[in-house]
Order: structure tokens, then sequence, then C-alpha cells
């Protein structure tokens, strides 16, 4: 199995949606952590936490029935997944895993990833709002964790393709923020592959005319289909316009068959879009505990902090 499907409950959309709790503790094997110090050090300084009448015990939500079902589902695929919604995955919440990367083995990295990312709260309160039937009412949704088996897919090897009308026009590297030697050299080789790819598995397959693919060629020059997108603003138009690609007119003048673009060289790699969703580097070092010293000047700022307060009481 490549992909398992499950039914996302009422109640874990409200947890995600939830801005008061952050991790779940699940019966999973992250789910709960213990740490100890065993320092002797004699300059180490007692913090003393207050516990005073404004302090509440907040507890954590649990999901047995889903979290067993997921587990299971983990467990086929593998034992690591990617995970992603109906349409959206969690690209913009990344920097927040310890290893920087969307692969899943537990319940625990799932949630943090989707409470974490934008795209995933953007799917699960306003989906429609790029779509040109505005007057008409918000279809229902069923919402569904989608996992997919984890592979190490080469960045260099992604293509997001545009079609229209059932015709593929566009053709774009899906990683544009790199420059990939490869990809300028094997353009025409590229262009074939995926394009008989599409005449053969994808073109008048599907109901919709209009449709963005993403797909990936191997080593080997095979080529798989990775996801689908709809063809609109709500999806990254990468190294083209929409206005363009909406139009195609231009695009299918200028040359037979799809236009490709990619990163031509070093001077034009640009920033990932991703970045912005990004939180200072301090931050998570004081959130992963990779920086003790980090953590020490910060937890010393804080006494220093509540002495001062202690000293000059406000008036």
């Amino acid at each position: 199995k490549l992909i398992l499907i499950l039914p996302l409950p009422q109640n874990v959309i409200d947890y995600l949606l939830d801005d008061g709790t952050l991790v779940v503790s699940g019966s999973d094997h992250n789910a709960q952590q213990t740490y100890t110090n065993n320092s002797d050090s004699d300059d180490e300084e007692d913090i003393q936490w207050s516990d005073d009448e404004t302090t509440s015990t907040v507890t954590a939500p649990e999901f047995p029935e889903f979290t067993s079902k997921v587990l299971e589902a983990i467990n086929a695929l593998g034992g690591r997944v990617f995970p992603k919604l109906n349409w959206s995955a969690p690209r913009d919440a990344n920097w927040i895993a310890l290893n920087s990367s969307l692969q899943c083995d537990s319940l625990t990295d799932i949630f943090l990833l989707f409470k974490s990312s934008d795209f995933i709260t953007h799917d699960l309160t306003k989906p429609f709002l790029l779509c040109s039937d505005q007057d008409s009412p918000d279809p229902l949704v069923n919402y569904e964790l989608v996992l997919r088996k984890w592979s190490e897919l080469i960045p260099g090897g992604e293509f997001r393709c545009f079609v229209k009308e059932n015709k593929l026009i566009a053709i774009s590297q899906r990683d544009y923020t790199q420059h990939y030697q490869h990809v300028l050299k094997q353009e025409e080789q590229i262009l074939h592959a995926i394009q008989a790819f599409f005449s053969q598995h994808i073109q008048y397959n599907f109901l919709d005319e209009d449709f963005v693919l993403d797909v990936y060629r191997d080593s080997q020059g095979r080529v798989w289909l990775i996801d689908v997108n709809p063809f609109g603003e709500v999806t990254d138009s990468l190294l083209f316009s929409w206005e363009e690609l909406a139009t195609g007119g231009e695009l299918a003048q200028q040359q037979e068959g799809p236009a490709f673009r990619c990163t031509t060289s070093e001077v034009t790699v640009q920033p990932s879009p991703c970045l912005s969703y990004r939180i200072p580097r301090d931050f998570v070092d004081l959130s992963t505990g990779e920086d003790a010293y980090k953590l020490i000047d910060f937890l010393k700022l804080k006494k220093s902090q509540q002495e001062e307060e202690e000293e000059n009481p406000p008036q």
C-alpha cells in the first residue's frame, strides 16, 4: 500500500483549531517523555515556579479510537508517512519538526505539524475563499487525513504541470528556490517523459478540464503522480503567473507543446515562500532544548525580571 485515507472526526478538527493546546498526550511512542537533570554543578541555581490561584491545569484531549486507526495505518505504510488533508500538506510548518521534515512516525508528529500550519488552518476554516462562485453556499466538506508511504524524493525531480481544457500547457520546476544543473541539461527528456505520462494516464480521465498535477521523475526516467491540485490562485503558480496560465494564449503561441521553466542558474535562485512562516532560530533552539546556554540565559532573565518587579512594585 502507498496511501491510506482516514475520516477526520469532528473532535479532532476542533482540537486542531483550538489555540489553547498544542501537543496531545496520546498512546503513541512520542507522546510522553521524561527529562531528568543529573547535574551536580555547585553553580546551578534553583528555579522556583510559583503556584498561585490563577494557575489552571489543562488536560490534553485524547482520541483513543482515532489514535489506534492512525497508528495502524502508519504501521501498514512502513512506519513512516507523509501527512496531508484533503487539499494541503503542512509544508509551511516543517521548521517546527525536530528533523525539519514532513516525515512522521506517530500521531504526535502529525498533530504538531497540523496545529502549526497556516495551510491546514486555511483548509479547515475557509477552503473555498478564492472560488469564483462566492454567491453559492460552501459545500459540506468531509475532512480526511491522507497518509502516504514516505519516500525519499530528490527535490530536483519534482515538477508542477498545469492543464487547461485537458491540454498540458506549462511545466514548472517544483523547487524553484534551487538551481539543479541536470534539469536544464535534461529539459528535452523531462518534457518528453512528462508529456507521455500525461497522455497515457491522465488526459481525459478527470471530470474537470482544468487542473494542476505534481509529478516526480526518478533516476530511471519514470514519471510518478504525486498530487492533483485546483487550477487557480489557491495553487502556487511557481515560475509562471496565473494571469498567463489563465489566458493560455501567449504560452501556446510561444512554442509547440507545454512551456517549460526552471531555475537556470544560481543568480536566479529565489527564496522559499514558506520562510515567512518560520520563527527566529533562537525560539526553535529554546523549544527543542538544542542550545542549553540559551535556555539558561532565558531563565536567568526571567528570574531577574521577577526580582526587579518584587523590589519595585507598581504604585
